[in-house]
């Protein structure tokens, strides 16, 4: 990767991976790259997820974050929320930049009724998620809404797109308890996963250190409610095109309950209004001004994210 570098001599550097691309501010300052990182998923709230005790995880994310941003020109984050652990630490050099979703590529005209009677009944509700399995996503909780809104009564069928570690953990329970559960695995078809969100009844985002949460935006793109995680920055995002639950099963239960009470002309309309205030154009914007800004100075950003 170093090699390919000097070969490319980029003007400018965007780093996504805080963990296994580190290496390379320094080696931009080196260069006299300007580079910037761009802040994806809260340190703590991810080495909190992994069972680090809150005042521990807190710690090292400081840490963590305090050379991130010494070595960096700009850290862009994209949501208030992402940005709260650079402030705790003092850094000056923080940027807000919004992602997007392509509005043309993700669209309500996607919904395939051939395709949603291949999950669900006419007459059950269709959830789908897409996540990594793997602990810092959280994707258990979509098995207990599941879960629980069975138990109440309600006629639900849960679809996974996605693949991880905790997978088969995820079938198994699935299986014990008899839970009507599509996994997909990874799916790599953009056009199917967008007809899949569109298709849905509602989508769930049950990760808690998600900094914008870009699965969440892609299914309101296509018209369908979002159940998301009260811990993430995803409330931001959705506004009130959505719903916020606690990290427990039964909370996306009673949120999915809550959106279904909308008429589904009323809550994919919503949806996909919300969706439309984070265009690529919008993204592309603020991030080409995230490269060049003066400290302190932000990007556009969508009303009720700034």
């Amino acid at each position: 990767m170093a090699r390919l570098l000097e070969e490319l001599a980029p003007d400018r550097l965007e780093v996504s991976d805080r963990t296994t691309l580190r290496w390379t501010g320094k080696w931009a300052r080196r260069a006299r790259v300007p580079a910037v990182m761009v802040s994806h998923e809260t340190a703590d709230g991810v080495l909190r997820t992994w069972g680090l005790p809150e005042g521990a995880a807190r710690r090292t994310a400081d840490a963590l974050n305090v050379r991130t941003a010494h070595t960096y020109a700009r850290v862009v984050c994209t949501t208030e929320f992402a940005e709260r652990e650079f402030v705790r630490i003092g850094a000056r050099n923080v940027v807000r930049a919004p992602l997007g979703v392509d509005l043309v590529e993700r669209r309500p005209a996607l919904y395939d009724t051939g395709l949603r009677a291949r999950y669900a009944r006419e007459d059950e509700t269709l959830l789908v998620t897409c996540t990594r399995l793997s602990v810092e996503k959280r994707p258990s909780t979509a098995l207990e809404a599941l879960e629980s809104l069975v138990r109440r009564g309600r006629r639900a069928v849960l679809v996974v797109a996605g693949d991880g570690p905790l997978r088969p953990r995820l079938e198994q329970r699935a299986r014990e308890r008899r839970l009507p559960v599509t996994f997909l695995g990874h799916v790599s078809d953009r056009g199917l996963l967008g007809a899949l969100q569109a298709s849905a009844d509602v989508c769930l985002a049950p990760g808690p250190a998600e900094t914008f949460g870009l699965a969440a935006l892609e299914a309101m793109a296509c018209g369908t409610p979002v159940v998301v995680s009260a811990s993430s920055a995803l409330p931001e995002v959705i506004g009130p095109a959505g719903a916020v639950a606690a990290d427990r099963g039964d909370a996306f239960a009673d949120a999915v309950d809550m959106l279904l009470e909308r008429s589904e002309a009323e809550r994919r309309e919503a949806a996909r209004a919300r969706a439309e205030c984070f265009g690529w154009d919008t993204a592309v914007r603020a991030f080409l001004a995230a490269h060049d800004a003066e400290v302190f100075v932000r990007g556009p950003v969508p009303g009720g994210v700034a």
